[in-house]
């Protein structure tokens, strides 16, 4: 499991997650509206979209909210036009890091975003600079219930996964070719199977360890990006040590 899926794994049993209902609802809603713009407003035909309002429904989000969403994405009703930019950059200790973004001014949220990177010991790059680090992914988070490592194991594999990462307490990781993102997702929740979480992401091809003070100033970066208006999902190739995570996450 990445550095960054295990912190936000324990920001979340910490209580330390992002819980404002409203920005995660914005935050849905711009997916929402960018991916029926793009691939049209019927779910069983867009993927993108079908994953979208699957993750706002395990969010609460009310099915008037999603449907309003649909409608400005396919131009039934008004909306802000948002366009998505990916930001790269470094981090401190060299960190790799990329930041999706949904925005209605792109002016204001590469400076915004530039800012964030200077003043958390960070720099913004070029585009093209640190993408190439890293791959598109599904990635499927599933609770390991009463399963042993071997049952997960076989289904995913059966279903289509490339790799199923069992470091987490109680749930496995499964990573998916793109293509075979929506049809693994599927089988597994035809055997039963309990989803924390099933998102397209991208993985890093390397990793860099980080030393306790340099990974405290990372992850000021890292969350001061994910909680930026305009921010959709922050990647980095960081990997910190559990006893130091659990140390920081206090």
């Amino acid at each position: 499991m990445s550095g960054h899926s295990k912190w936000s794994t324990i920001k979340r049993k910490k209580g330390k997650a992002d819980q404002e209902r409203g920005k995660i609802f914005s935050r849905l809603i711009k997916e929402i509206t960018i991916a029926a713009r793009q691939g049209g407003g019927d779910p069983s035909a867009n993927a993108r979209l079908r994953t979208a309002i699957d993750t706002a429904k395990s969010n609460n989000m009310p099915a008037a909210n999603i449907e309003r969403a649909i409608q400005r994405g396919t131009g039934e009703a008004e909306g802000v036009t948002y366009e998505e930019i990916t930001y790269e950059g470094y981090g401190p200790g060299g960190v790799a890091i990329l930041v999706d973004t949904a925005t209605d001014n792109r002016n204001r949220t590469a400076n915004e975003i530039r800012n964030l990177f200077s003043k958390n010991g960070g720099n913004m790059a070029e585009a093209g600079a640190v993408g190439w680090m890293f791959e598109p992914r599904g990635v499927i988070v599933v609770d390991k219930g009463t399963r042993s490592e071997d049952e997960i194991m076989d289904a995913a594999l059966d279903a289509g996964a490339d790799d199923v990462d069992f470091s987490g307490e109680d749930t496995a990781e499964i990573t998916t070719t793109v293509p075979a993102f929506d049809t693994v997702k599927k089988a597994l929740s035809s055997r039963g199977f309990t989803m924390q979480s099933a998102e397209l992401s991208k993985i890093p091809t390397n990793h860099i360890d980080l030393d306790e003070k340099t990974a405290t100033a990372v992850l000021r970066l890292f969350e001061a990006l994910e909680n930026h208006d305009d921010a959709q999902k922050v990647y980095a190739n960081f990997s910190i040590a559990d006893d130091v995570l659990a140390r920081l996450a206090t």
